[in-house]
């Protein structure tokens, strides 16, 4: 089985790490919380076509692997799930909600992305080895 998935016009393998944390880091991601983080982590991913490969919620921050279709970008991808999933809390959890420093703000802003993938040396070795195929070709198209 390939690596790759299949869209209309592309083939692709777009998997990025991601790690978030709740507004200044307070250690709330416990219990029923957690769980409901965990949740709205995977349904709306799924909602937009993203599949969760790993994904574990810290008591301050979450960890998620995820592989997402390039039409949708990480930013939408994270603008989703963090502002989804905010309401969610708020709702199910309204004493969290009634503490003055949240400011209706669930998640601290930002987060940090990194791509998962080829390292950059077999990358390297690929773009040399599809370099020199192509000259072969070149070279058994003009024989």
């Amino acid at each position: 089985m390939s690596r790759f998935e299949k869209l209309s016009h592309v083939i692709w393998h777009c998997q990025y790490h991601i790690v978030w944390v709740p507004k200044y880091r307070y250690r709330v991601l416990k219990g029923a919380i957690g769980e409901e983080v965990h949740n709205c982590i995977e349904v709306y991913s799924g909602r937009l076509g993203c599949r969760v490969e790993e994904l574990n919620v810290q008591v301050d921050h979450v960890h998620l692997l995820v592989r997402v279709p390039p039409k949708i970008s990480v930013s939408q991808l994270m603008g989703t799930i963090k502002g989804k999933s905010a309401l969610r809390v708020f709702t199910r959890f309204p004493h969290l909600k009634q503490k003055p420093y949240w400011g209706n703000h669930f998640w601290a802003k930002g987060y940090c992305v990194d791509t998962v993938g080829i390292d950059a040396e077999m990358i390297r070795k690929y773009v040399k080895y599809q370099e020199k195929e192509e000259h072969r070709q070149v070279r058994l198209e003009l024989a």
